[in-house]
């Protein structure tokens, strides 16, 4: 049996096992890669630990270590009471403000995941206040990511344009960026309707129900409900008015954060750690339960299945089954398969990478000018980032890790029940709007 197939195998044998039993499946995954890597693909352990997503885990480290000082410290309360302001109070706006500001970053060409390890902490924190869905609210995030992602200063943008420029194949990046911008907006759209956000429709904070809190503690804020029943338009918010000199250092810690990790491209890993560190040693009594409130379950999981993901690369497989398809010969049909491949792939993988690997395996039917080359980019490219909702997705991960006041494995599979939706349906839908009307 080839390694491609063991491969495959071993990598359906986790998700039953997962499914089946309460084994963490990064641990599960890190198994795999030991077996498979060593006895069929003949890879030494150090060269399976290379494959280990380092990066990825400082980041879920650092970010929720640094936010979990900004919320024990009433931060986070001061960022709800300016969202609560600047929605003018509606709780329905709130997830597309966080929609609108992730996207602008990405947009702008901040990295999604770098974006998104800034906003979903914040985005999720007044999921918890307000009640909202942190499904919904977390999901918003990650779209929000993507509608801008594709923009021609953008790191995607940049990648899928110069593919094309590289292989003369015809183009449009403002095609690009519009198809990913519309179609993610539309998901938007349906999972605030579908996860609900209709019963967020005429819930109201007012600055009359945010009274001012006491000298170290919080109060509550009512959020009213408008046309409802009273018992079901109540909710409990805490929101301090007096800023303290630790909340200002934080304030100025995130201030930092972005421009960092966002303007001068540095490690936003290393960068929230080193800010989470600085504050802490403000207050190191009040904060040295901060280390427990890190997800290290989350981490465990990412950190595993990425591993053996590593070692699925090593093995041939995604090349073996993109060949594969390849080989089929019907333009149409192959590049709805290369963008259910993307999809798949990227969730587990990099999505940047796997965009460069599905374009270029498309470039040899699009030459031959049968199917039109911009809708099927368009396609490819929507079909391998809106999975970034996956937990296995350094995207889907932050929102996992950041959650408050969730069932933690509940949580994770919702997510991951929502990933399968869009794996399934999303490239599918990509195929139908961007590249049948271009065959046609």
């Amino acid at each position: 049996m080839s390694p491609e197939i063991i491969s495959i195998l071993a990598l359906v044998a986790i998700f039953a096992i997962a499914t089946f039993l309460p084994i963490n499946m990064g641990a599960l995954a890190f198994v795999a890669a030991f077996l498979v890597g060593t006895l069929a693909v003949g890879m030494t352990t150090d060269d399976i630990l290379a494959g280990f997503p380092g990066e990825l885990v400082l980041t879920l480290i650092g970010v929720t270590y640094l936010f979990a000082i900004a919320q024990n410290n009433g931060t986070v309360d001061l960022l709800v009471r300016g969202a609560v302001k600047l929605v003018a109070g509606r709780v329905a706006f709130i997830p597309w403000i966080m929609f609108a500001v992730t996207g602008v970053l990405t947009a702008i060409g901040a990295l999604g995941p770098a974006a998104v390890a800034i906003i979903a902490p914040i985005a999720l924190g007044f999921a918890a206040r307000f009640r909202i869905s942190p499904l919904l609210m977390g999901m918003m995030v990650v779209h929000g990511a993507q509608a801008g992602g594709f923009s021609p200063i953008s790191v995607y943008g940049v990648t899928v344009n110069t593919i094309v420029a590289d292989n003369d194949l015809p183009s449009s990046p403002v095609t690009v960026f519009l198809g990913s911008l519309f179609f993610n907006v539309a998901i938007g759209a349906i999972i605030f309707v579908v996860l609900g956000g209709r019963q967020l429709v005429g819930r109201k904070v007012t600055d009359e129900d945010v009274p001012a809190s006491t000298e170290d503690g919080d109060t509550s804020a009512e959020v009213t409900g408008h046309g409802t029943s009273a018992g079901s338009a109540v909710d409990t918010v805490t929101a301090p008015s007096k800023v303290t000199f630790e909340q200002v250092l934080t304030l100025l810690g995130l201030v930092v954060l972005v421009l960092l990790a966002l303007v001068f491209d540095l490690d936003i890993g290393f960068v929230s750690i080193t800010i989470a560190t600085v504050l802490a040693l403000f207050s190191a009594a009040r904060h040295k339960g901060a280390v427990m409130q890190i997800s290290w379950s989350t981490v465990l999981l990412i950190a595993g299945v990425l591993t053996f993901v590593s070692v699925l690369q090593a093995a041939g497989t995604i090349e073996y089954v993109g060949q594969s398809v390849t080989s089929i010969g019907a333009p149409l049909l192959v590049a709805l398969l290369l963008a259910y491949i993307g999809a798949v792939v990227s969730a587990f993988a990099s999505s940047t990478a796997i965009i460069g690997v599905a374009i270029s395996l498309a470039v040899p039917f699009l030459l031959a000018g049968e199917i039109g080359a911009v809708g099927v980019v368009v396609a490819l490219a929507v079909s391998a980032t809106i999975v970034d909702v996956s937990p296995f997705s350094t995207n889907g991960a932050l929102v996992l890790a950041n959650a408050q006041d969730v069932d933690r494995d509940r949580f994770y599979k919702q997510i991951l029940g929502y990933s399968g939706v869009v794996v399934l349906v999303g490239p599918l839908v990509a195929w139908l709007v961007f590249v049948v009307p271009g065959w046609l």
